[in-house]
């Protein structure tokens, strides 16, 4: 049993990375704020979300094993501007991504230093130097991980963290489950009329649709060497991942939701959660809470490290390298700007609550290049998406141009 389930999720690896560029502690702050202030609310953006982001891979999915091409090499040569296009993309990708890394080394190092004081509460709650040691301690190995070893040394790697972190959050859920029908009404529509509210909706959609889980994608097939014989693999690892996506944010809101919603908490610091478990589900909870946000963070870090000279590397070849001079100077930068965060002490959720909106506003070029690619009927042949899956792309289109204007409404308001 536990040999086909290793099998099945090395089967699913391309879904592997996009589950670890999608939830990552960004993503767990997100939803667990949402969950603590608006209980399931926001539930249906969230549905909304995976929903667009299901066609979104699916459609790069496609198109990568179809063609053999990738998508920012692709966007260069196939469009009329298309290396501004291309340039655009990868800059607009790579500030988002860099924006969130380090609030997730943040986040992720209080996480770890979390954990070690629900076992020696006689450690002091605010300890700088050790939760910069951490930091650095974390950032050191995986990037020694990083360049000496290959895309599928990144996937098992992936495979452990995304695993423990699902588990995790389940089981989390499950110990401080509100009522069924008050989770299943927020699947209703509805934005919250309170400042904040558009913030955090456009927080939801810039860390679930990602725009680096689809651009990405077409050189992940690359690297699994995935062609025209695989497109029911991608179809399905596209369709898990979207499942999963939904169903491992969608435990964080509830966990949320169950624990502080209703006794009117919030989350300011990543301590706050560890507080509200505890006294209503003990030190067992907490530790598999806060392990499931630790794994969110190492699955998202790994990923994030890489993306800068993968989108490079698209854009000139369309081929996935790893050991490149570029791919580890590129790599040992990220790490650098890691850093920021632990080094000035700041509060890690606050960051990464606003930099999660800086990944709505490149989205929308994203999905409109998409759409012209997979439906290239001289490329794509039968392959060539149908009406279900082009009214699917054409409305989260609109729905990504619509959340950027709400993320620049909020921006506004907070200036």
């Amino acid at each position: 049993m536990k040999g086909k389930i290793l099998r099945f999720l090395y089967l699913i690896g391309p879904g592997i990375f996009c589950i670890g560029y999608t939830i990552g502690t960004g993503s767990v702050t997100s939803m667990a704020k949402a969950g603590s202030i608006y209980g399931s609310q926001l539930l249906w953006v969230l549905l909304l979300s995976c929903l667009f982001s299901w066609a979104l891979m699916e459609a790069f999915g496609r198109y990568a094993v179809v063609t053999g091409r990738t998508a920012i090499n692709s966007f260069r040569t196939e469009f009329k501007y298309g290396k501004l296009m291309a340039i655009l993309v990868i800059i607009g990708v790579t500030i988002g991504q860099m924006n969130s890394l380090s609030g997730i080394v943040g986040l992720t190092s209080n996480a770890i230093y979390e954990i070690v004081r629900l076992f020696f509460p006689s450690l002091n709650a605010d300890n700088y130097w050790t939760i910069l040691g951490i930091a650095v301690t974390m950032l050191i190995v995986l990037y020694f991980i990083l360049i000496t070893g290959n895309y599928s040394l990144f996937e098992k790697v992936l495979i452990v963290f995304v695993t423990i972190m699902g588990i995790s959050f389940f089981i989390s859920m499950f110990m401080v489950l509100p009522p069924p029908s008050e989770i299943v009404s927020g699947l209703i529509p509805s934005i919250p009329d309170e400042q904040g509210g558009k913030l955090m909706v456009a927080a939801f959609v810039g860390t679930t649709m990602a725009a680096p889980t689809f651009v990405v994608r077409p050189l992940l097939m690359k690297g699994k060497s995935w062609d025209l014989q695989h497109v029911k693999d991608q179809s399905r690892d596209a369709l898990i991942s979207a499942s999963l996506m939904f169903a491992i944010s969608g435990a964080i809101m509830i966990t949320a939701m169950g624990a502080m919603f209703y006794k009117g908490l919030t989350i300011d610091r990543v301590i706050d959660m560890v507080n509200t478990l505890e006294p209503v589900a003990g030190k067992f909870a907490v530790a598999l809470f806060m392990v499931g946000a630790l794994s969110a963070g190492i699955s998202s870090v790994f990923p994030i490290l890489m993306v800068a000279p993968l989108l490079i590397a698209d854009y000139k070849q369309g081929e996935l390298d790893t050991s490149s001079r570029l791919f580890k100077v590129l790599t040992a930068v990220a790490c650098l700007l890691g850093m920021t965060i632990p080094v000035i002490g700041a509060n890690p959720i606050a960051v990464q609550i606003a930099s999660q909106i800086a990944n709505v506003f490149v989205l929308p070029l994203v999905i409109a290049g998409i759409i012209y690619l997979v439906n290239n009927k001289n490329r794509m042949g039968k392959y060539k998406p149908g009406l279900f899956l082009n009214i699917l792309l054409a409305t989260a289109f609109i729905f990504s141009c619509v959340i950027s204007i709400l993320g620049l409404q909020a921006l506004a308001a907070l200036l």
